[in-house]
């Protein structure tokens, strides 16, 4: 397999991002107010929007489905430098809280 580029890791994203949003919208079509009252909560709650943490690629994914949720859904070019400011980000950043106990 040959090593995949930030642009091309970018542009996968935006894919399953729209992927996941049509069929958020599919369902929003049949049943109004569900997006509002099922998905938005859960994908926040999945991107951790509300913690005072930094962000991490572990929620990237779940922050761009909520940018295509919005009013502008994001380009390649914003992606790709998400992408490289978080891949730049000290090792420490990026691993994942381990609950203590």
């Amino acid at each position: 397999m040959t090593d995949m580029t930030t642009r091309q890791i970018a542009q996968l994203l935006l894919g399953i991002a729209r992927a996941q949003h049509a069929i958020v919208e599919a369902i929003e079509s049949s049943k109004a107010g569900f997006k509002a009252t099922h998905v938005r909560p859960v994908i926040e709650t999945a991107a951790r929007i509300r913690t005072n943490r930094p962000e991490t690629l572990a929620e990237y994914p779940s922050r761009l489905l909520m940018q295509m949720l919005g009013r502008t859904a994001p380009d390649t070019e914003t992606v790709l430098r998400d992408l490289e400011k978080l891949l730049a980000a000290p090792a420490a950043a990026q691993a994942p809280a381990r609950a203590v106990g």
